[in-house]
């Protein structure tokens, strides 16, 4: 049986994992532009696999909508899912509680500077533009992780919801600006990456087995 608390998986994107695709699902990544089907084949066979493990049935049987380009879903009874990718790198949850996940590589590059003024609302701007370079590139990084699976979470688009999120690193607090959500966050590094993880129970969230 699952346990009480959130889950992550975090492994390679081409991982074999011994599952297959439901006909539903074949037929979506064969409507898929060639170069994107590799991923959407993954992605989908990954989470089978670990869902079918987690609850000690076949990974065919493991009632999962899951189209191109929409958020996973899992029939009422069975949990939560979501699903991160960043290269060749997969990041998959199970929750009993409605989850998000983001995932993003450590040493990234970017413009944190630019990034923070165009997106973050001001006051996390000014923070951010009080700290060193490279302290300042780990905080948007570990930022953005947070709120992009805060977006899963509530169901959201990133467009519309980016600029409205604000964290609180000195309360160590995620917070919607416009709707007052305070929704529990995670940051975890792992083998190089950052895992931002937001929903219920996420401060108790377990890695899964590999099995």
């Amino acid at each position: 049986m699952p346990a009480a608390a959130p889950l992550l998986w975090l492994s390679p994107l081409e991982q074999p994992c011994g599952a297959s695709l439901s006909a539903q699902e074949q037929q979506w990544c064969d409507d898929l532009p060639t170069a994107l089907q590799p991923r959407y084949r993954a992605t989908r066979q990954q989470l089978r696999a670990r869902l079918a493990s987690l609850f000690e049935v076949s990974a065919d049987s493991v009632p999962l909508h899951s189209p191109p380009s929409q958020a996973p879903r899992l029939a009422a009874g069975w949990g939560f899912v979501s699903i991160s990718h960043s290269g060749e790198q997969l990041l998959l949850a199970w929750s009993p509680w409605a989850v998000g996940v983001d995932l993003e590589r450590r040493e990234r590059a970017l413009q944190a500077e630019l990034l923070a003024q165009r997106f973050f609302p001001t006051a996390e701007t000014q923070a951010l533009l009080a700290l060193p370079a490279e302290a300042r590139r780990l905080q948007v990084l570990r930022s953005w992780v947070r709120k992009e699976a805060a977006i899963k979470w509530m169901a959201a688009s990133i467009a519309e919801e980016l600029r409205h999120w604000y964290w609180d690193d000195t309360q160590q607090e995620l917070i919607h600006l416009q709707r007052g959500l305070r929704p529990t966050s995670l940051c975890l590094e792992s083998c190089g990456w950052l895992c931002g993880v937001v929903g219920d129970g996420a401060d108790q969230v377990q890695w899964g087995k590999f099995s």
